[in-house]
């Protein structure tokens, strides 16, 4: 290329960039135009008379202020859309200077998407109660009048002072920065909640102190005191994904969430409402946020047990196992009894899935005699449910480890066990035990029978009558009388657990020590009392040592869950000859520790959930834990 061409080629390009260049300043100036008036008209939007937040809440549970209203504050949550989500988002202005109101309220906007968190929001709309929380709805506008705002957590704490102390914060961001231990999930699959507590798991009150103890009360109220629900950012039933597991992955069968594992740091919005559903009423729950503040994440702190050993020579186990019942259609109370709804699996699938749950969980205890409860109770033959749990154990162990005690045959009568629709029973091997006596204690007293087995030891020939049972439950249906709740902590029919206790002491030193000939005697099972409760103490009362406390210790010994309480339901008492030749007691943390949606059942899962909730290991084969016992007998 000549110069004189190279010239004009240069000319060009810096016609070409001064041409450029114009027409970017003038495309800059309309942006800019643009922006000013974009901004003009969130100012003029967000312009007027406010009121402060605070002045709505007010210092009580309802509003101090009603009717028609305009708020600006910061989105600290943004939760709109269609259900099943919250359907509005919750603002945050910066106070009026009183510490006895809340900065913070819930606008109800359902169907709209129209603000994000850290947005400055002005809304207009009539203030009213739902489900206990204030809320702003019917709202006529929402203008956005800033982007990028932040907003500073309230540090809370628990315990509470009180209970009404939290309603200062209803709808404000807050943040407990203490470590905090997962006390209950019970509804974590229904709803996917989480009750959480400071201090580490509560405990039942009447597993620690007797029920006349004014110490058990003061635990009731501090336990009261010291929980607050973690809920997700849905009020639908049956969530997919269930959102807390662990490490802030969602549940599954191999990311469990155990009671016990904890949180730190859980920041997140304040609310006073329900679940969705009556099923989760009213109550103070943290609703964790995103991207603004980061979320709560759980951390395993109480690992899943690898194996279950305990010291001695022989072992014994009692294990609740869920209403093992191999029939789903046409069940009965015993054999040719009324009929009866059938309880357990509903289908030969879930059945199967119930069954290989049930297996590993017996397989891992590896009991040289194991004490039932909740088995159906349809006899003892070839197609009967303590025959088929017995075949599935030995299928997955070898032939002939484990047999069943029949015990009609044993005492020659029908339906010796009782005529409920359930029933307790025994397990042994055959290599390690004979049982040389079995005896059912048939008293009106009991719903299910007590069922004692002398066994007598292969090796050396000493003798140990396992006594196994189940008394009637805490639930209050038909409790009249001494039998209602009295509100001592011990629920219903504890009148009547008394009596199956003192009936049981008698029988036992009456009927079963000298059928024995031996006086060592282990009695086991659900008792469905706590440690400290009048049914227990009878017992003790009457020479038996409770080995479970003996061992373990009331204050941190556990095999359920309730009510975000921890105890121990299922025990291990020993008679006063036999206490010193129990060697280790444990109670196996397999159950009741682990989330109930990931036990065998179908019902209410998507098709996904089916799959990945559900293993065919030993957790969550039942809600209650088994306790071993480990005994080195002498003759």
């Amino acid at each position: 290329m000549t110069t004189k061409r190279r010239e004009a080629a240069t000319q060009s390009e810096q016609k070409l960039l001064r041409t450029g260049a114009a027409v970017l300043a003038a495309a800059t100036s309309l942006t800019g135009l643009s922006l000013l008036t974009a901004q003009s008209a969130q100012a003029a939007a967000c312009e007027g008379t406010t009121t402060k937040i605070g002045q709505i809440q007010g210092s009580t549970d309802t509003a101090a202020v009603t009717g028609p209203v305009t708020v600006r504050g910061v989105v600290v949550s943004d939760n709109e859309g269609s259900s099943p989500t919250l359907q509005g988002f919750y603002v945050q202005d910066g106070g009026d200077k009183d510490k006895s109101t809340s900065d913070g309220i819930f606008v109800y906007a359902p169907g709209a998407d129209r603000v994000k968190a850290g947005d400055e929001v002005q809304v207009s709309g009539t203030v009213s109660e739902y489900q206990g929380q204030t809320q702003i709805g019917s709202t006529t506008a929402i203008d956005v009048c800033a982007t990028g705002k932040k907003v500073k957590p309230t540090t809370v704490k628990l315990p509470l002072k009180s209970a009404d102390e939290l309603e200062r914060y209803e709808g404000m961001l807050v943040k407990l920065s203490q470590k905090l231990t997962v006390t209950e999930h019970y509804l974590l699959g229904r709803f996917g909640q989480v009750t959480v507590s400071s201090g580490g798991r509560l405990m039942q009150p009447t597993n620690v102190y007797a029920p006349s103890d004014p110490r058990r009360a003061e635990l009731q109220a501090a336990n009261d005191l010291n929980q607050l629900i973690i809920d997700d950012a849905a009020n639908n039933q049956n969530p997919d994904p269930i959102v807390f597991g662990r490490d802030g992955k969602p549940l599954s069968a191999t990311n469990t969430l155990r009671t016990g594992d904890t949180v730190k740091n859980a920041t997140g919005v304040l609310t006073y409402t329900w679940a969705g559903n009556a099923a989760s009423p009213n109550a103070w729950r943290l609703r964790p946020v995103g991207a603004l503040n980061g979320e709560a994440k759980f951390k395993a702190d109480n690992d899943r047990p690898k194996s279950s050993k305990v010291s001695g020579d022989l072992t014994v186990a009692s294990s609740n196992v869920l209403n093992y019942f191999n029939t789903f259609t046409g069940c009965s109370f015993g054999v040719g009894g009324a009929a009866a709804d059938c309880r357990g699996a509903e289908s030969a699938a879930e059945f199967e899935r119930q069954k290989a749950k049930e297996v590993a969980a017996l397989k891992s205890l590896d009991a040289d005699v194991v004490g039932l409860m909740e088995i159906e109770n349809d006899g003892y033959g070839a197609d009967s449910a303590i025959a088929d749990l017995t075949s599935a154990l030995n299928a997955a162990t070898k032939p002939g480890t484990y047999a069943y005690v029949d015990v009609d045959a044993a005492v020659g009568t029908t339906n010796a066990a009782g005529d409920d629709a359930i029933k307790v029973g025994m397990l042994y091997k055959p290599a390690a035990v004979k049982p040389v006596k079995t005896l059912v204690q048939q008293d009106e007293t009991f719903e299910r029978h007590p069922l004692s087995v002398t066994f007598e030891q292969k090796k050396g020939g000493a003798r140990l009558s396992v006594v196994v049972n189940h008394f009637k439950s805490k639930g209050c249906d038909g409790a009249t009388g001494a039998d209602a709740d009295q509100n001592d902590g011990q629920s219903c029919f504890n009148a009547r657990r008394t009596g199956q206790a003192n009936a049981l002491a008698g029988w036992i030193s009456d009927t079963v020590v000298p059928a024995a000939q031996d006086k060592d005697v282990l009695v086991i099972g659900d008792l469905n009392s706590y440690a400290k409760e009048d049914p227990i103490q009878a017992l003790v009362a009457k020479g038996y040592t409770d080995m479970v406390d003996r061992e373990i210790g009331s204050k941190k010994a556990y095999s359920y869950v309730f009510d975000g309480q921890s105890g121990y339901l299922d025990t291990a008492l020993a008679s006063s000859s036999l206490k010193s030749q129990v060697k280790d007691v444990e109670d196996v943390h397999i159950n009741a520790d682990e989330p109930s949606v990931l036990d065998y059942n179908t019902n209410f899962k998507s098709a996904g959930q089916i799959t990945s909730l559900y293993a065919p290991d030993r957790f969550r084969a039942s809600d209650h834990d088994p306790v071993l016992i480990g005994l080195k007998l002498r003759k």
